[in-house]
């Protein structure tokens, strides 16, 4: 069970595409980030909720990005890359990196919602040198097992499918 303080400043940063596809090919589901939001801040002083999105001129794109924000979190948006070989590359992991470690010294906890493993030398760093208390936010089953190790703690989604999930 996390540690939550009232007077706990935190942040939450959440890689939308990680969840996405992870919600996606665990469960053909989408994922509620009312309820991630929710968890990931408990009943502690939220200072920033961070939301990372990659534009792929998808029809419905625009709505999901409305609804990210009318919850709570600010939408920080860069376009799908394409290359001449047609490979199509899009993440966020330096954008999410550097305003974690930038925002650091205005917060106590920081959330980093993925279970992606390239985040651990950020989780690592963090800690050691900006002295946050860091926790993860992802489903278990597809999240990297390091990851989970380095954090303070890790809430799994897999543990509460109907809470943190939309089935269609």
């Amino acid at each position: 069970m996390p540690i939550h303080f009232k007077d706990q400043r935190i942040g939450v940063f959440v890689d939308v595409q990680n969840m996405y596809y992870s919600a996606k090919s665990l469960y053909n589901a989408k994922v509620n980030f009312m309820q991630i939001l929710k968890a990931g801040a408990g009943n502690r002083c939220l200072i920033r909720a961070i939301a990372y999105v990659i534009k792929a001129d998808i029809k419905e794109e625009q709505n999901f990005f409305d609804a990210l924000e009318k919850i709570g979190f600010e939408v920080k948006a860069k376009d799908l890359q394409i290359f001449a070989g047609g490979a199509k590359k899009g993440d966020w992991d330096i954008g999410l990196a550097m305003d974690t470690i930038e925002l650091a010294p205005k917060l106590d906890t920081i959330v980093i919602v993925s279970g992606d493993g390239d985040y651990v030398p950020l989780v690592r760093h963090l800690r050691h040198a900006l002295g946050c208390r860091i926790e993860a936010i992802a489903f278990g089953k597809s999240c990297s097992g390091k990851l989970k190790e380095e954090c303070d703690s890790f809430i799994d989604l897999d543990s509460d499918k109907r809470r943190f999930l939309i089935f269609r």
